[in-house]
């Protein structure tokens, strides 16, 4: 059966949702401690790590679990309404111009709230980061991320960059590492360009798992590139998600800043740097190799590896969803994600699909017009 762009673009943006929300109760914890919280590993929805989460620390205010996805999913989604507002490809004034004022003056439904609040309520500090700078400094947004600490928040929503160049993954390369000028500098900026190269590569029709991360080498630099190599190669030992928990993190573990105790990060993490990576897409590009791109492998790997595992499996659900399309996401989890969060997890997606297929008109249509300027200069001779 052959994908169309509608169905990988639901499969990319529903996959990355899903993903999100499983991993959002277990988030910050280790692999053994999910495990003895639990009574063994995740392998659905899950509820709360503390029942009285209101309060619990240092989980609280926020209810992670019960299917409500994080901040993952709403700046996906909020970088689709700003596709959907400029109808062509973004760069960093995109983000000053319109995704800081979604996220400072529009309330929305927030799940692990369970309110409506503007989203800049409930956003990390590294994208509260964003409007600070953005909005309050009037920085020059492609310069506004230099000073941030380096995570996977400019990653962790450049899935739509991905479907908005579908089946070019050196344009959604290009186009994530300049709309993350305006969020991060190094290794964070680089993991965006890379896991937006990845959703690309996944679009393209007879796509692997390990044709993505070849592709995600062919782009990736420096400590990012390091690390995803020696995440693959061992990835390629094992073929099921639990053998692969260890040995993904002391492949990624001399690249990662955060160092083994996640809730206590070293003294060099978050710095910048060329030799580290974000531990969260090698891991996520280990799990789906390991997984040979089945989706439920996937994430449910990236969801029990812990950590900051709501990322990690966001980012593995939108490259599997990519890759297979929307069938391939258990469509019970997608149903009580939707209900649980009161979100429509379509309607991102086609309205995406929509406006790529409008970004690759206009792009055929400068092509043309280069081609002829082009052929023209190059015969005066």
């Amino acid at each position: 059966m052959t994908l169309t762009l509608e169905d990988r673009a639901r499969g990319a943006l529903v996959g990355a949702a899903v993903g999100d929300a499983l991993g959002g109760p277990v988030e910050g914890w280790t692999p053994d401690q999910i495990v003895e919280r639990h009574g063994g590993r995740v392998h659905g929805i899950v509820g709360p790590w503390y029942e009285d989460w209101r309060t619990a620390r240092p989980i609280a205010p926020y209810h992670k679990g019960d299917g409500h996805v994080t901040d993952d999913t709403l700046m996906t989604h909020a970088l689709v309404r700003v596709y959907e507002a400029v109808r062509d490809h973004l760069d960093a004034y995109a983000v000053a111009e319109h995704l800081v004022p979604d996220l400072m003056s529009t309330p929305r439904w927030i799940p692990e709230l369970e309110a409506e609040a503007l989203p800049l309520q409930r956003i990390f500090l590294a994208e509260k980061w964003i409007v600070t700078r953005l909005h309050y400094a009037h920085a020059d947004p492609r310069e506004a991320g230099n000073g941030n600490i380096v995570n996977c928040g400019a990653a962790m929503y450049m899935a739509p960059v991905g479907i908005a160049n579908a089946g070019n993954p050196a344009g959604a390369y290009a186009e994530a590492l300049d709309i993350a000028g305006a969020h991060q500098s190094s290794y964070g900026r680089e993991a965006a360009g890379v896991f937006a190269a990845a959703v690309a590569a996944a679009c393209v029709p007879g796509a692997t798992a390990a044709s993505v991360v070849d592709t995600a080498l062919s782009l990736a630099k420096d400590g990012t590139r390091e690390a995803i190599a020696a995440v693959r190669e061992v990835a390629s030992g094992h073929r099921d998600f639990e053998s692969a928990l260890a040995p993904l993190r002391a492949a990624v573990a001399p690249y990662d800043s955060v160092g083994p105790d996640y809730r206590a990060p070293s003294l060099d993490a978050r710095r910048p740097s060329r030799l580290h990576s974000i531990e969260e897409l090698p891991v996520a590009l280990g799990m789906l190799l390991v997984a040979d791109g089945r989706y439920e492998t996937a994430v449910l790997g990236a969801v029990n590896y812990g950590r900051d595992c709501d990322s990690i499996a966001t980012m593995a659900g939108a490259i599997a969803g990519a890759l297979g399309g929307e069938a391939v996401v258990p469509a019970a989890w997608a149903k009580q994600v939707a209900e649980a969060s009161r979100l429509d997890l379509h309607a991102p997606a086609e309205a995406l699909a929509a406006v790529a297929r409008e970004i690759f008109a206009l792009d055929r249509s400068r092509r043309r017009s280069h081609e002829s300027a082009f052929t023209a200069l190059a015969a005066d001779r």
